[in-house]
């Protein structure tokens, strides 16, 4: 199923990834993480985002441990 929370794309998702990987780069690149940031810091924008957060994995959780998170 395409609609589902697990094959759907998060928000800017490639932006984030791009700009993490910069960060971790032999020599570092301090103006391509810059235009990497700034690129992020658009979508964000665009998109209206409020807040980022990270999915804790499914695996290894009981059934019935679906705890609401407010």
């Amino acid at each position: 199923m395409d609609g589902s929370p697990q094959n759907a794309q998060p928000v800017c998702g490639e932006q984030v990834l791009e700009l993490l990987n910069c960060t971790i780069e032999s020599p570092y690149d301090k103006d391509k993480c810059q235009r990497l940031l700034d690129s992020l810091r658009q979508c964000v924008t665009n998109k209206k985002v409020k807040k980022f957060f990270l999915a804790e994995p499914s695996i290894g959780k009981p059934e019935g441990s679906n705890e609401k998170r407010n």
